[in-house]
C-alpha cells in the first residue's frame, strides 16, 4: 500500500510540472524560409571537408521502399523510377541495373514525374510525396532536366510542398500542368493547379478551390490535349487527427487546354465524404474514363462477426459482467474462467485470478475498474482495418469525363480499408477499354468494364500496397508495377511478376540496431516491410533475413549472445524473439487497473538497459520497466504527456525513453506533444525539463552522454506543424538548463543526435535532409556527403567494437560510415582513443 500511495502523490505532483498553458500557435515554415534553408544546405555541401569521405550502403534490396511513379521512354528499355523518399532512379537496360540521378537536389521525397512524349530528354520531377502518410516528406518545388536526368534546373513552386501530378503537353514540351497538394499539416494558398507555357519560366494558377484542397491527379485526353481532367482533394492531417475527405474533393474538366475549369461531377458523389480520386483514360477509346474513388461515407453493410476461436469456452466472461458485480460474487468466480478473461483481453501479465481477487479483497481495485479497464480506448490497428466505411468504388464515363456512373459491383471495401489516402491509382489496359486495374493493398483487375474484380498479384509473390503502374502502349501484356516492396514486371498482363529491385536500396527504415557478432549484424524496422537483419559486410544485393512483418519498428538486441531480439510492429505490438529457436513471445505491457488505457505511438520506444540486458523499458504515456526480459512489467511513471488533444490518430504518447549509461535509475522520457522528463530514482520522482526548450514540439531523440555524467543532448521537430526548423540542444546539468547547438545548420527537421564514443566533441546529427557532423561540440557543423545523399535519417547507432556509425535512412536503406578518419580530422595531433 505504501508504494501505491506514494505513486498517487507523485502522479499528482507530476501534473504540476506540465503547466497549464495551452499549446502555442506554431507557424509553418514560410516560402522564403524554405528557399533560404535549401540554399544554405547547398552552400554547406559545396564547402564541406567531408565530401570525399566514404559511406557504404549495405542494402537491403530483397525488400524495398515505396515506389510512387514510373516513367518509360519510347525505347522501353529506358525508364525512370521515383521512390517516395529515396529520389529518382534510371535504367537503360530494362531494369537490370539502376542509377540514382537526383541525389543532391532540394528534397529526395518525390510526388510525381513526367517524361515529355515529344522529347524524351525532357524529364520533370515534383518533390514532396503526394501520399498523405506518416512517412510523407515535404518537397522543395519542381525540377526539370533537358538531358535525360544528367543535370537539373529548379523551376519554382517551392512552397507546393507535395506534388500531386505533372502532365506535359504531347507535342509541346514547354506546356506543363502541375497539381499541388500544398502542406500536409497546415493550410496554405499554394495548393491548386499550375500551368506554364514557357517551360517553367513563369507559372499561372489556373485552378484553386481553397487553402485546404489541392490537386492530386491530372490526365490529358489521349487524342485531344485541349481536354483535361483534374481531381481535387480536400484533406488535412494533424499529429492527433486526420481528415481525408471533404466537399472540396471533386472532378474538374477543361476544354481549352487547362486555362479554365468546370466541375464534372454529374453522376459522381458530391458530399463531405468524397475522398481521394484518381482516374485514367482508355487509350483504345478515349471517350471512356475510369475514376477510382475513396468514399469515406458510413457503410450500411453489417460488420463481420469476429472469428470464433477453436475450443472457445462456453459463456466467457465479458467486461460488462463486472459492472455492479459485488466483491463476494467476484470472489466466487472460477479461477480458470477469470484467467481466460484476463489473458483474452490482454490485462497486464501480473494480473492473475488470484492476484485480482487479492486486490479486490484488500480494496486496491474495484470491480467497476475492471469493467472499465479499456475505457474509451480504441485499438489503433483495428481502427485502420475495420471501421465501417463504404471505401473504394469505381466510376466510368463514356463522354470523356462529362458524366459518370458507378459500375463496380464487387465489394471493394477491403481494397484499402480506411486508408484510401495512401492509394488512389487506376489504370486502363492499353488495348481493351474494359480491362481495368485498381491499385490498393491488393492489385485487382476487371475485364468486364469495372463491374467485377479479382486479384492479379499472387504469382511471383509481389509485395502489397500498390502505388504506381505503367502499361506498355504497344503491348498491354507488358506491365511495370511499383509498390511498397519495390519494382515488379510482368509480360503476362499481371498473371506472373518478377521482382526487379536488386539494384535499388530504397527501404524506409524507422529504426536500426546492431549486435556483437563477428561480423556484426544490422537490424532494422521498415515502413510496411517488417523487421529484418543482415551482415554489416553485405553488398546491397545480398539478402537480409526476416524476423517479423507489419510496419517494423524499434529493435533492441541482447548482445550477450546476439540471439534474443526485442522488436515489433506499429502501435506497441512488441515481442521477444529467440533467433536460435524461433520462439516468439508477446511482451507488450498492459496498463494497471485504474489507469487510463495505454496510448502507443506508431513508433513505440523500447530500450534495453545499459546496466543489465535483462532489463527493458517501453513507453506508452507511461514508462514501463521489466526486470525479466519483458515477462512482467512495472509502471514507473504517471502519464508524462500533456494529453490535451485527441482524434483518430493515437497522440499524447511517449516517443523516447532513454537511460543514463552512468547511473541505473536515471531515465529520460520525451513525448510527441512536447514534454521532456527525468527521473533520478528509477521512477520515484519525475521532474519536467521543458524550461528552456521550444514548447509543444515532437521529441525526436534524447542522447545521454557516455563521457560526462549529466551531459545530455536532445532533438525536437515541428514537422507535424509543417515547421521545418532545426532544434538541437545540450545540457550539462541533467536538463535543468539547455543551450542551443544549432550553430551554422540550415533549417531542417531534426530526427536523431548521437555522440561519438571516443571523442565527446564529435556529434552526429540526422535531419530530414542528411547527416551533419560537428567536431567542436556543436558550434560548427559539416555536411557529410561522401556517397550519402541528402536523404532523411531516422536512426543512427555506433558499433563501438568496429568503430562504425550505422545509419538508418528513410528512403535509402542502411549506410555504414567508418569513423576513424573523422576522429583523426577532429584530433589531428592526438591519438584516437580506443
Amino acid at each position: 500500500m505504501k508504494k501505491s500511495s506514494t505513486y498517487l502523490i507523485l502522479a499528482a505532483a507530476g501534473m504540476l510540472f506540465m503547466g497549464t498553458a495551452s499549446a502555442q500557435q506554431i507557424k509553418p515554415t514560410t516560402e522564403k524560409e524554405l528557399i533560404e534553408a535549401v540554399e544554405k544546405h547547398r552552400q554547406l555541401y559545396a564547402s564541406t571537408p567531408l565530401k570525399d569521405f566514404k559511406a557504404r550502403n549495405i542494402g537491403p534490396t530483397n525488400m524495398s521502399g515505396r515506389i510512387v511513379d514510373i516513367e518509360v521512354a519510347q525505347n522501353p528499355n529506358t525508364f525512370y523510377i521515383a521512390a517516395a523518399s529515396g529520389g529518382v532512379w534510371k535504367t537503360e537496360d530494362n531494369g537490370q541495373s539502376f542509377t540514382p540521378i537526383f541525389d543532391h537536389q532540394g528534397a529526395l521525397g518525390i510526388g510525381d514525374m513526367a517524361l515529355s512524349p515529344s522529347d524524351n530528354n525532357v524529364l520533370w520531377v515534383g518533390t514532396g510525396e503526394n501520399n498523405s502518410s506518416r512517412s510523407t516528406y515535404a518537397g522543395a518545388g519542381v525540377y526539370k532536366s533537358t538531358d535525360a536526368g544528367n543535370t537539373w534546373q529548379f523551376m519554382g513552386l517551392p512552397h507546393s510542398q507535395h506534388i500531386g501530378q505533372i502532365q506535359i503537353h504531347p507535342t509541346n514540351p514547354d506546356i506543363v500542368w502541375v497539381g499541388s497538394m500544398g502542406g500536409l499539416y497546415s493550410q496554405n494558398k499554394e495548393r491548386g493547379l499550375y500551368m506554364t507555357t514557357d517551360g517553367g519560366e513563369s507559372w499561372k494558377k489556373v485552378l484553386y478551390i481553397d487553402d485546404n484542397t489541392g490537386i492530386i491527379d491530372i490526365k490529358v485526353h489521349p487524342n485531344n490535349p485541349n481536354i483535361l481532367l483534374a481531381a481535387s482533394w480536400e484533406r488535412f492531417r494533424q499529429a492527433h487527427d486526420f481528415i481525408g475527405n471533404g466537399e472540396g474533393s471533386a472532378i474538374w474538366r477543361s476544354e481549352d487546354g487547362g486555362k479554365t475549369w468546370k466541375k464534372a461531377v454529374d453522376g459522381f458523389p458530391q458530399n463531405e465524404f468524397v475522398g481521394r480520386i484518381g482516374f485514367d483514360f482508355a487509350q483504345s477509346n478515349p471517350d471512356v474514363v475510369y475514376a477510382l474513388h475513396d468514399n469515406q461515407g458510413p457503410s450500411d453493410k453489417e460488420q463481420e462477426e469476429p472469428r470464433r476461436r477453436r475450443n472457445q469456452e462456453e459463456n466467457p466472461l465479458k467486461f460488462e459482467d463486472f459492472q455492479g458485480l459485488s466483491i463476494e460474487d467476484a470472489m466466487g468466480l472460477e479461477d480458470a474462467r477469470l484467467n481466460s478473461f484476463l489473458r483474452r483481453n490482454q490485462f497486464a501479465s501480473k494480473y492473475t485470478a488470484s492476484e485480482i481477487k487479492r486486490q479486490l479483497r484488500t480494496g486496491k481495485i474495484t470491480t467497476a475498474q475492471i469493467a472499465n479497464y479499456n475505457g474509451n480506448a480504441n485499438d489503433a490497428n483495428e481502427a485502420l482495418f475495420s471501421a465501417p466505411i463504404i471505401g473504394a468504388e469505381v466510376f466510368r464515363s463514356e463522354d470523356a469525363g462529362k458524366s459518370w456512373k458507378k459500375v463496380s459491383e464487387s465489394d471493394l471495401s477491403r481494397l484499402y480499408n480506411t486508408y484510401g489516402y495512401y492509394f488512389g491509382e487506376v489504370r486502363v489496359g492499353t488495348e481493351n477499354e474494359d480491362e481495368v486495374f485498381v491499385l490498393g493493398v491488393p492489385l485487382l483487375v476487371s475485364r468486364d468494364g469495372g463491374k467485377n474484380f479479382t486479384r492479379t498479384d499472387s504469382v511471383g509473390r509481389p509485395h502489397s500496397d500498390h502505388q504506381s503502374m505503367w502499361i506498355n502502349p504497344q503491348d498491354a501484356k507488358h506491365i511495370l508495377l511499383g509498390n511498397d516492396g519495390g519494382l515488379y514486371r510482368s509480360y503476362g498482363g499481371g498473371a506472373i511478376w518478377d521482382h526487379l529491385n536488386t539494384q535499388m536500396p530504397i527501404s524506409q527504415f524507422y529504426s536500426i540496431m546492431t549486435d556483437n557478432a563477428s561480423p556484426y549484424n544490422v537490424y532494422g524496422g521498415m515502413q510496411d516491410n517488417g523487421v529484418w537483419f543482415g551482415s554489416s559486410k553485405n553488398d546491397p544485393s545480398d539478402r537480409w533475413e526476416s524476423l517479423m512483418g507489419g510496419d517494423g519498428m524499434v529493435v533492441a538486441v541482447d548482445t550477450r549472445d546476439n540471439d534474443i531480439v526485442y522488436t515489433g510492429f506499429q502501435f506497441g505490438n512488441y515481442f521477444r524473439i529467440d533467433k536460435s529457436t524461433g520462439d516468439r513471445k508477446r511482451i507488450t505491457p498492459g496498463h494497471d487497473i485504474g489507469n487510463e488505457p495505454n496510448r502507443w505511438n506508431w513508433r513505440t520506444p523500447a530500450r534495453l538497459s545499459h546496466h543489465n540486458q535483462d532489463i527493458i523499458y517501453m513507453g506508452s504515456q507511461y514508462v514501463y520497466q521489466s526486470l525479466d526480459q519483458g515477462s512482467t512489467w512495472t509502471t514507473i511513471s504517471p502519464d508524462l504527456t500533456k494529453n490535451e488533444k485527441s482524434g483518430n490518430v493515437p497522440f499524447a504518447t511517449l516517443t523516447v525513453v532513454e537511460e543514463s549509461p552512468f547511473e541505473f535509475g536515471t531515465l529520460y522520457a520525451g513525448s510527441d506533444d512536447g514534454n521532456v522528463w527525468i527521473t533520478r530514482n528509477n521512477g520515484g520522482i519525475w521532474a519536467s525539463l521543458n524550461d528552456g526548450l521550444p514548447q509543444d514540439r515532437w521529441v525526436s531523440s534524447i542522447a545521454p552522454s557516455k563521457h560526462q555524467e549529466g551531459l545530455v543532448y536532445i532533438t525536437l521537430n515541428g514537422y507535424r506543424y509543417d515547421e521545418f526548423k532545426t532544434y538541437v540542444f545540450k545540457s550539462s546539468d541533467y536538463g535543468k538548463n539547455w543551450t542551443s547547438i544549432k550553430g551554422n545548420l540550415p533549417e531542417e527537421s531534426t530526427n536523431i543526435i548521437v555522440e561519438d564514443h571516443t571523442n565527446p566533441n564529435i556529434l552526429y546529427l540526422g535531419t530530414d535532409h542528411g547527416l551533419y557532423v560537428s567536431m567542436d561540440g556543436g558550434n560548427n557543423w559539416n555536411l557529410f556527403q561522401g556517397e550519402l545523399p541528402n536523404v532523411a535519417i531516422y536512426d543512427m547507432v555506433i558499433q563501438e567494437r568496429e568503430n562504425d556509425l550505422v545509419i538508418g535512412t528513410h528512403g535509402r536503406s542502411v549506410y555504414i560510415v567508418e569513423l576513424e578518419e573523422i576522429q583523426k580530422l577532429a584530433q589531428p595531433d592526438q591519438k584516437v582513443m580506443q
